[in-house]
């Protein structure tokens, strides 16, 4: 396969896991919580990266798009591991950090809180959540970025 499609191929992986993960927020009624977020910067990134590409075929354009799902791989493995309990999240948006404070300091964090916590599941298919997928997903189209950079 040419440069040109594998490059054409990545960015409309990602482009498919924005329309995804816009899907999951407006059709099924899931927002994002400040993770989900997050994740969804590394794929605008690499759809952009593969318009710039398109125009400009070098195999720098294509690490850079690598790099970029890598970083959105390591965001969403690091969310999955949140919402697994593995390790603790921002305190923005779980439940971690709330040890030792008063009843009144509990309550202002509680209110400040997002509606959406990043250490729930809303959704998992064969046990693993999305962003777990995500992080698989992410993976995989940086490898496909990789074989493009050796073309």
């Amino acid at each position: 396969m040419t440069r040109q499609r594998l490059v054409l191929l990545a960015a409309l992986g990602s482009a498919l896991m924005l329309a995804g993960a816009f899907g999951f927020q407006y059709i099924g009624d899931m927002p994002p919580c400040k993770l989900c977020i997050w994740q969804r910067w590394p794929h605008a990134i690499a759809v952009l990266i593969g318009l710039i590409a398109a125009l400009m075929p070098h195999r720098v354009i294509s690490l850079l798009g690598a790099l970029a799902l890598t970083i959105g791989a390591a965001i969403a493995f690091y969310h999955a591991g949140v919402e697994q309990g593995w390790w603790e999240g921002p305190t923005s948006c779980t439940s971690a950090g709330v040890s030792g404070l008063s009843v009144d300091d509990l309550l202002d964090q509680i209110l400040a809180a997002p509606l959406v916590r990043c250490d729930e599941i809303p959704w998992s298919l064969a046990g693993i959540s999305m962003a777990g997928w995500n992080g698989i997903v992410s993976a995989g189209l940086a490898l496909v970025w990789l074989v493009s950079a050796r073309r």
